[in-house]
């Protein structure tokens, strides 16, 4: 049955959009109006969302599609369906390779990403602030962010490009950056330094706070020996495993040296540095005695009794 005709008739299955929750689904329809306005398929559908209970109307896109669907008409005649043909010649293009590519590895890694994050809206920690449909992602094998960074991977490894991860990289390494801030901010709101109180437990489980009362009445609590905060250890593994040291980040003192040299300064024996404004002098000061010495071995040539005859030798010839 063709599309023209199939709709024709009122449909069991209609895809509905909740303008509520924002969530599409399929499901028969609760309520069916007539709608004379569209002759293609005068009628309009409800359902009532699985998510929200609110009703909802069909989807546009599938109301347009119905449109499309009833007005389409392919070739009749035979020039025309010769025609329809010959669109088909030089397909598919490079791109539309690419395209048939990167389906089908999307599909593979939704199948082998599902092992690890399978599809289940709202279950997982980073849901809360995925912006990804929620039905439809309840109807994928796998978690489609999860799905995108597997990709990434799996084609910066067959094309052997590193830079196709870049971005993630970018993104990892601000939130560490982010979190060694947030523990300095912790660090520095506390102190260096934690003093814990002297305390023990009763038998009643009730906890107990060692203190004592001067002369004068003033009350003391006793305290257990100084100790660092114990975000530092922490902090320090974060520096050292993502190579975040000033050494790393090129800021020590020996570190702009090294550059100074780099860019113009070359370190000599006597521990001083030689500005390249004297390099470059020395280098002119040898190009002139070249140019001196080119010029006296031209001397030498003009009056080279055995030059002065091969040259006569071959202007005769000439």
């Amino acid at each position: 049955m063709t599309a023209k005709r199939r709709l024709a008739e009122k449909q069991a299955a209609i895809t509905f959009h909740c303008d509520r929750c924002y969530t599409d689904f399929s499901a028969a329809p609760a309520r069916v109006e007539d709608d004379p306005d569209a002759p293609h398929h005068p009628w309009r559908y409800f359902g009532n969302c699985p998510r929200c209970s609110d009703e909802s109307e069909q989807a546009k896109w599938e109301r347009g599609l119905f449109k499309a669907w009833v007005n389409a008409t392919g070739p009749r005649t035979d020039e025309g369906k010769a025609a329809t043909a010959k669109n088909l010649e030089g397909h598919p293009t490079p791109e539309e390779a690419k395209r048939t590519r990167f389906n089908a590895m999307k599909h593979g890694m939704s199948a082998r990403v599902a092992t690890y994050f399978p599809a289940r809206p709202d279950k997982y920690s980073f849901c809360e602030a995925c912006t990804v449909d929620r039905y439809w992602c309840g109807q994928q094998p796998a978690c489609s962010k999860q799905t995108e960074t597997f990709m990434l991977h799996h084609a910066a490894m067959e094309q052997k490009k590193p830079g196709l991860l870049t971005g993630l990289h970018a993104d990892f390494q601000s939130s560490v950056f982010l979190i060694v801030q947030m523990i300095l901010q912790q660090i520095i709101a506390d102190g260096v330094q934690i003093k814990r109180p002297v305390y023990r437990i009763d038998d009643d489980g009730k906890l107990e706070v060692s203190e004592y009362f001067d002369a004068e009445g003033r009350r003391h609590i006793l305290y257990e020996e100084i100790q660092s905060h114990p975000l530092f250890r922490p902090l320090g593994e974060i520096l050292s495993k993502n190579n975040m040291s000033l050494a790393d980040m090129g800021i020590t003192q020996r570190t702009v040296e090294r550059e100074e040299e780099a860019m113009g300064f070359i370190a000599k024996t006597d521990q001083k540095n030689e500005l390249l404004a004297d390099v470059a002098n020395k280098q002119a000061d040898a190009l002139q005695r070249l140019t001196q010495q080119m010029a006296q071995s031209r001397e030498k040539r003009k009056h080279d009794p055995i030059l002065i005859e091969h040259d006569a030798q071959e202007g005769g010839r000439a």
